[in-house]
Parts: C-alpha cells; sequence; structure tokens
C-alpha cells in the first residue's frame, strides 16, 4: 500500500509539473540578455523565421522569396567536396527564388524547399554515400507533389549549413563535424516530431555563423582549389531496408554500429514490400523470432533466443494495456532487442522485446488511400493523411485509419476490425515540442484454438477444420491515450516526458476445447463460458539526458524514472464443464443449449504497481571503442482479491545490471560483447511460505557488426548464452506447493543481413540456431527442449525495381521462410513438424499510383506456425493472394 501511496503522489506531482512547463512555455520567454520574463507576444520575431523566410527576406540579387509564388523545378543535381565539406548544387531551369526550412536532429541535416519539384531525366531520388571525409550520406527526395527534401547524415554530429541562391541554382553548403563528440540531442525516439524551421533551432557559436548576411540568408563557403564536380548517384526513390540507427537498446538514437548488443529494425518498406498485415508476418524477418501462440485470437506472443518476448509501443510495455491483435495500420517501423532488457525496460522475460515506433506527423500535406482485397473475401481499406495545420508549420498532425471485414481459411470463421489512430504535434517553441497520440480500435472474432494434438503429433484432420462453435465470438474495444512532452534546456541537456493511459474492455463467449480427447482419442470434450473484463494501465516515463566530457571521454547519460499502475475487473463469470462433445473426423456444429453456472471464484479485482529508476551512461572512450553502463532498480507489488473472499499477493525489489562494450577495428566494423539480466515476478504457494522470488534471466554475448557496399548493406553475427534461475517447480514432498530449483538455459548463434546491393536491389535475410533446454527441475525431465523453439530458422527476402526504360516501375519480390520442427510441451510429449514456405510479389509504380500482388505460402504448404499445448495448435494459412493499389496526393 506504500509503494500504491508513493506511485499516486508521483503521477499527481509530475502530472502537475508537466502542465506548469506547458503553461509556462506557452505563456513567457526569458530574455537572457536582460534576464526578463517577457509574454511571447512581445518577443521580435527574427528574421529568419519560417514566416520571414515566406513573406519578406531579401535576397543577394534583390528579390525577395515573396515573389517565388510558382513551383521551381529542379533539373539537376550535384555534389561538390569542398575544403569545409560538401556544396549540395539544385539546378533549375530559371531563376525563380526558393523557400527553405532547414532542421537537425541526431547527425542528420534536413533542408526542405517548399515551391520545388524534382525534374530530373530518369528518378525522383538521389544520393550519395560518403562523398567526403565526415560526411556519410547525402540524398535527395520529394516527399509531396510541390517540395522538395535534401538529407545530409553525418559522421560524429550534426553537418552546419550555409545556404545561398544563385543564378539558376540553390545551393547549400555543408560543414563536416571534424571530431568525435558527445551525440547530439535528439528528438524523443519513439515519439511524433515536426520538422522545425531554421529561425526556431537554437544556434551554436560557429565559424560558418560569419558568412550570414543582414538578410539572414549565407553566403557559400569558398571552393577549394582543385575541388571537382562529382555527379550524385542515382539509386531510386525506395527508402531500403538497412536502417542506420535505432532507440530501442539505449533510448536514445543511436547508430547501430555504436549498440552493443543484437538489435535488428524492420523498415517501413519491407512491411510494404511483404504485404504486412499481421505483427507476426513483419518480425519473422528477424533472426530466431518465432510465433508461439495467439490465446485463440485474442494477442500474439513471440519468443526469441528461447525464451517470450515482451511487446512495447513507443517504448511503453503493451502486455496489460492490450488483449487483442496488434494493429500495424499505424506503424512506422519496428526494432527488435535480443536478449534481456529489463536494464531499461524492467520487468522482462530474458527473450527480448518488439518494440513497435508509430508513425509521425510530416511537414509537408501528405495524402495516401489505400486498398487491399485477397483471398477468404479479405478486406481492407485505409488512410494515412498528414500535414501542417499552420502556416509555420508549428502545429501537424497525421491521422491512420483502418477496416477490415475478412472471412478465413478456417470453417465458418468470420472477423472485423476497426482502428483510427490520430496524432496532433505542436511546437510549442524553439525546444519544446507537445504530442498528443490517440487510438481506439475494435474487434470482433471467435476464439479459434486451432487444432489438437493426437499421440506425439498434431491431429491427420483437415487445417480448414474449426473445433468449436463459431456463433459465438469475443469482443473488444480500446482506447488509448499519449502525451508527450519533450524540451531542450540546451545543446547537452534535453528531457523527454511521456503519459500514457490504456483501457480495454472484453466481452468473452466461447466455446471451445477443454482438455484431451476421449473415447478412443476421437471426441474433444469442449468448455463454454462467457464473461466481460476491464482492463486500465496508467504509465510515466521521463527521461533526463546529457551529455559532457570529462578530458577527452565523451559521456552521454540518461536518467529515468517510471511509475506504472494496472488494474483489471472480471466480472459477470459464468461456465459450463464438458457443456458439449465435437467429433474431430466428423463434426457437428448443431450445439445443445447450455446451461450456465456463476463462477463467483472467477470474479475479482487485480491490480499491480511498479516503480523503477534507471541509470545509463554511454561512453566514448576513443573514436573506435565505446561502453554501455547502465542499471534499474525495480519496485512491483501486485494483489488479486475475489468474491469469494479468496486472494493472493506478491511482490519484489530487483536491481537490474547491463555492461556493453563495442571496438571498432574500422569504420565498416564492430566487434562488442555485452553482459545484462533480466527479471519477472512470480507468484506462488512457496514450501516454508514467503513470496516468490522473481525469476531472473543472465545473458552473456558476443558478436560483430558489419557494413558493406558503402554502408548500403548492414549484417550482424551473434552468440550468447541465457540461463533462466528461479523457475517454479513442484515440491515433491507436497505436490501443492512449489519451491525455485528449476533453470532453462538457451544458447544459439544468429545472423542477419539486410540492405541494397545494387540500385533497386534490396535484401533482408537472416539465419538463428538455438539449443534451448531444461537444466535443473522437479517436474520435468532434465534435457527436455524448450517447448515452441526450433532449433534452426532461416529466412531469406528479396526485391528489385526496375530503375529505368520503358518498364520502370515494374518490380518483383521473392521470399522463402523455414522453421524447424519445435516440441509442443515441455513434457515434449509431441513435436510440431517443420516447414518450408515461400512467397512472391509483383509491384507497378507510376508517379503517385502504386499497385502489388503478393502471394503468400505459393506452393500451399500446410504448417502450424506456433502451439500452446495439446489442444492449442494454430495452423498456418494456405495459399493466398492479396493485392493491393494507393494513391499518393
Amino acid at each position: 500500500m506504500q509503494l500504491q501511496k508513493l506511485i499516486s503522489i508521483l503521477l499527481m506531482a509530475n502530472s502537475v509539473w508537466v502542465l506548469v512547463t506547458i503553461s509556462a512555455i506557452a505563456g513567457e520567454v526569458r530574455d537572457t540578455s536582460s534576464s526578463k520574463i517577457r509574454q511571447l507576444s512581445e518577443i521580435e520575431r527574427p528574421m529568419t523565421s519560417a514566416q520571414m523566410l515566406v513573406q519578406a527576406p531579401t535576397l543577394p540579387n534583390g528579390s525577395t522569396f515573396k515573389d517565388a509564388s510558382e513551383v521551381v523545378q529542379v533539373t539537376g543535381v550535384k555534389v561538390n567536396p569542398t575544403a569545409q565539406g560538401v556544396e549540395v548544387i539544385l539546378e533549375t531551369s530559371g531563376e525563380q527564388q526558393m523557400r527553405v526550412l532547414s532542421s537537425s536532429y541526431d547527425r542528420t541535416y534536413v533542408a526542405n524547399i517548399l515551391n520545388a519539384q524534382l525534374a530530373l531525366p530518369e528518378n525522383k531520388t538521389f544520393r550519395t554515400d560518403n562523398p567526403v571525409a565526415g560526411i556519410t550520406t547525402v540524398t535527395v527526395t520529394q516527399p509531396a507533389a510541390d517540395s522538395v527534401r535534401v538529407t545530409v547524415i553525418g559522421k560524429t554530429g550534426v553537418p552546419s549549413s550555409n545556404i545561398v541562391q544563385r543564378d539558376s541554382a540553390l545551393v547549400l553548403g555543408l560543414t563536416a563535424p571534424t571530431a568525435p563528440t558527445a551525440q547530439q540531442p535528439t528528438p524523443p525516439p519513439n515519439v511524433p516530431q515536426t520538422v522545425k524551421p531554421e529561425s526556431e533551432i537554437e544556434p551554436e557559436a560557429t565559424p560558418e555563423m560569419d558568412n550570414v548576411t543582414p538578410e539572414g540568408v549565407q553566403q557559400p563557403p569558398a571552393m577549394a582549389e582543385g575541388d571537382e564536380e562529382q555527379e550524385i548517384v542515382v539509386t531510386g526513390d525506395r527508402e531500403g531496408y538497412s536502417a542506420p540507427d535505432a532507440s530501442t537498446a539505449t533510448k536514445t538514437d543511436t547508430p547501430l554500429r555504436d549498440i552493443p548488443t543484437n538489435i535488428q529494425v524492420i523498415p517501413q518498406q519491407v512491411l510494404e514490400d511483404q504485404g504486412v498485415v499481421r505483427l507476426e508476418e513483419a518480425v519473422r524477418n528477424v533472426s530466431g523470432v518465432n510465433f508461439s501462440l495467439d490465446s485463440g485470437a485474442q494477442g500474439v506472443t513471440f519468443n526469441a533466443r528461447g525464451f517470450t518476448v515482451n511487446q512495447f509501443k513507443n517504448g511503453l510495455e503493451e502486455g496489460f494495456a492490450t488483449r487483442s491483435i496488434p494493429e500495424t495500420a499505424n506503424l512506422e517501423r519496428i526494432e527488435v532487442l535480443k536478449g534481456p532488457a529489463s536494464v531499461l525496460f524492467g520487468q522482462a522475460e530474458p527473450g527480448g522485446l518488439i518494440n513497435q515506433v508509430t508513425k509521425r506527423p510530416l511537414p509537408d500535406p501528405f495524402y495516401k488511400v489505400e486498398f487491399t482485397a485477397g483471398s477468404y473475401d479479405f478486406y481492407r481499406p485505409t488512410l494515412d493523411f498528414s500535414g501542417p495545420l499552420n502556416s509555420d508549420k508549428t502545429l501537424a498532425y497525421r491521422l491512420n485509419v483502418a477496416y477490415e471485414n475478412t472471412e478465413s481459411f478456417r470453417d465458418r470463421v468470420e472477423a472485423e476490425r476497426f482502428f483510427i489512430a490520430p496524432v496532433l504535434t505542436w511546437q510549442i517553441g524553439a525546444n519544446t515540442t507537445l504530442t498528443l497520440e490517440g487510438e481506439y480500435f475494435h474487434d470482433k472474432r471467435p476464439i479459434d484454438r486451432g487444432l489438437v494434438a493426437v499421440g506425439d503429433e498434431p491431429a491427420d484432420i483437415p487445417f480448414t477444420r474449426f473445433l468449436g462453435d463459431p456463433r459465438r465470438r469475443y469482443e473488444i474495444e480500446e482506447q488509448r491515450a499519449y502525451l508527450y512532452l519533450d524540451h531542450r534546456f540546451n545543446q547537452n541537456l534535453s528531457l523527454r516526458n511521456a503519459l500514457r493511459f490504456t483501457r480495454a474492455k472484453k466481452i468473452y463467449n466461447s466455446l471451445e476445447s477443454s482438455g484431451g480427447l476421449e473415447f478412443g482419442e476421437q471426441l474433444l470434450p469442449l468448455f463454454a463460458s462467457f464473461g466481460r473484463e476491464l482492463y486500465e494501465t496508467y504509465t510515466l516515463q521521463t527521461d533526463l539526458i546529457g551529455k559532457f566530457n570529462t578530458g577527452t571521454v565523451a559521456h552521454t547519460v540518461l536518467l529515468g524514472l517510471e511509475l506504472a499502475r494496472q488494474t483489471g475487473v472480471n466480472f459477470d463469470q459464468q461456465s459450463a464443464e464438458d457443456a458439449a462433445v465435437i467429433d474431430i473426423f466428423n463434426p457437428s456444429y448443431d450445439f445443445p443449449p447450455i446451461d450456465f453456472q456463476d463462477q463467483p471464484g472467477s470474479n475479482g479485482n487485480t491490480r499491480a504497481n511498479t516503480i523503477g529508476v534507471y541509470l545509463q551512461d554511454q561512453i566514448a572512450l576513443l573514436d573506435n571503442l565505446k561502453l554501455v553502463l547502465g542499471g534499474r532498480f525495480d519496485s512491483y507489488d501486485a494483489e488479486e482479491s475475489y468474491r469469494d473472499s479468496s486472494s493472493s499477493s506478491s511482490e519484489a525489489s530487483e536491481f537490474s545490471p547491463r555492461a556493453g562494450i563495442v571496438y571498432q577495428p574500422s569504420e565498416a566494423v564492430s566487434l562488442y560483447a555485452n553482459y545484462s539480466r533480466a527479471f519477472v515476478p512470480q507468484a506462488g504457494r512457496i514450501t516454508g511460505g514467503g513470496a516468490a522470488k522473481p525469476e531472473r534471466g543472465t545473458q552473456y554475448e558476443v558478436g560483430v557488426k558489419a557494413n558493406f557496399l558503402d554502408n548500403r548493406l548492414s549484417s550482424t553475427l551473434a552468440a550468447y548464452e541465457i540461463t533462466k534461475s528461479n523457475v517454479l517447480t513442484e515440491d515433491p514432498s507436497d505436490p501443492d506447493l512449489s519451491i525455485q530449483v528449476g533453470e532453462q538455459r538457451s544458447r544459439g548463434i544468429e545472423f542477419d543481413l539486410a540492405g541494397e546491393i545494387l540500385p533497386g536491389w534490396n535484401i533482408i535475410a537472416s539465419y538463428a540456431y538455438t539449443d534451448a533446454e531444461i537444466t535443473e527441475d522437479n517436474t520435468y525431465e532434465v534435457g527436455n527442449r524448450l517447448n515452441n523453439v526450433p532449433f534452426n530458422t532461416a529466412s531469406l527476402w528479396t526485391t528489385y525495381r526496375i530503375q529505368k526504360g520503358s518498364l520502370e516501375g515494374l518490380g518483383f519480390g521473392a521470399g522463402i521462410f523455414y522453421v524447424d520442427s519445435r516440441q509442443g510441451d515441455l513434457n515434449n510429449s509431441f513435436e510440431v513438424p517443420g516447414y518450408t514456405r515461400v512467397d512472391a510479389a509483383i509491384y507497378y509504380e507510376k508517379e503517385s499510383f502504386k499497385a502489388v500482388l503478393n502471394f503468400k505460402n505459393l506452393f500451399d504448404v500446410e504448417y502450424f506456425v506456433g502451439v500452446q499445448n495439446r489442444r492449442n495448435i494454430p495452423p498456418g494459412e494456405p495459399f493466398t493472394v492479396q493485392g493491393t493499389i494507393s494513391w499518393e496526393f
């Protein structure tokens, strides 16, 4: 109860702090020269503001941006090395002036030209890698019909810029960072952001500032003697399959090569190319991540490295917050972190975590309408709209909507769902962003447990057979609200605050398998149940990120606080044992009326409170030698109470450390090693009394990351050992009690590869070997394999798009996915066979139109996607065709 009171106080205090901060930022601005507080309306806006760039600034030739009312055609792009860095030249067909808004984040500089179009001979997107030392990538894209975006990524920091309008050209002079520094302040890793006008970015004193003219237009750097022009490399208009950085592993946007652990990113382009609708279709691209079960279509569970994987959204834990199959319509990308992650994310299984990152508002208008239709009457229209809501683009929105109506290859099974996710981002000031995000979700479908086991294998019956009453359905309704407040005090100190509320309401109505087969393993007893459930979560995360140097050593320090409260109510619970039976070989769905009985012992309340404090230091000892050290302390308590006056409780306090090191013998290779731990609270009646200790997971991992083909292709090879201890086992002297002497161990290797081999040719591939077994136990035999963990898994998906000529816009994709055989339970009493599945796709794009035809399970292989126990073995889909058309405007 003390912890509960403390959480209440802290939640209230932090909410008040958030409101006070918003009020202070929105209403007042401190004049640093006079130390006075002035109203925002009294502050004179600088000449470089977004509004003045559009309306008034004078260019060197005497014209103004106001004169540039028409869209400028960019007919050529060049990149020239200079003494300071690179010069990006956008050649135009005339002398019209361009309106430019620029921003920066992490190591990236972005310039948005608001009245321009790419009018190039062949492609819409240009890219060159490593044009000079200190600059990693330069790209030029057209994100909207009337805007062009130039993106420049520095190797060690954000490139500084000089912008000038020349006759028939816009010149961006970029100065490369010259020395390694502490990681730059970043937008919150998983929070939607809008692009800031350049005038709202707090400037640093740099030599380039001497080139700024009174009119606010910067002069270009002088061309170094002997510099030669070089044409930019054309690589097509795709975002690609390889991501340079991720936020999940460190809660900061850190390059993947600097992270001492195996983390894989599934970009949006992969999701689109494979026609991904469900989360399990996406994560199969990552080594060793396997679908485990879906609880009868009420949610999905995955395992990695032999153990369960926790699911997060925008860095916030999903477990208690959702009771449904995840929706993918508003996902920007998916990040998968392998191994224990309690140091930053609290109680979590040692397998790792899947973090779903949602889409962010865009600075330019974007509208996408998409419709998908497929086998078994599958219909799914979606909308994705985004853009600014005011002239200076400080207020932006994004709206994702999806509706789905489908039948199934499973007999008489139908489903319907609706999803809407609005996001609003407000750039309050130069260094402060407020984001409000919401989600509403409704899903209705039968409880489908799949097939059952007969002897030591799944029953030999059609995969289409539904073993229950398809007329009975469960219905789930979820609402979510997120509030993010992010403030940068200066270049080296920033604050990130996230507040989340979720509510899930569920009506459960099912007739499903309740036990083993009877009467010659032919008749399956069915259990009837009905009930209502309500779950709510309240979560607060506050992270303070500071950057400083101690001598020549650079530090990025993360100090965080997390508070969480979970509540659940079960009521109207009714059930009937042996309500009916079904013949698995000759089923009849004409079931008799059910005589429900109240179940008072099942009606009750649950609640759980967590408080966690964590500290992490990313240390750059040398340019090629980095350390990550961290620790977290969690305090947890939970209680369950029932209408029949019975109750149970559990509590735990745990410290979770992590240490990792990265050594980079060359720019393309990173060697790493790490040690980390995880914990999961347990509940049970323990011999001798007292509370059960949390399960602990301990990992040792080594690996190598390498980039090829000028950083277009990236790979990770890892080896690990994880030991899970304090597992509850039956007390041999008293079967009603438990003792914590159980231990499970997993060892394995993993390999991942993703990126672009040649212009237009992308690939993502993986392989994993996992040896997971019971090493100590009183219930199960030592040496038994952990259930649903295959020895070998592998995947390969590749696409190619024709880059030019009469067939430009046409593309093809193909993939193969292999999963080894798996044990169905810890007793190893039956086995689910392995499988090899082949997929293919055809693409066509022309301007704003796109069409995709996905062929899934091309050779109609019968397989099982996972297994829960002997009466819950979900089969995979047979051959299906899925067609998608979309328009962007």
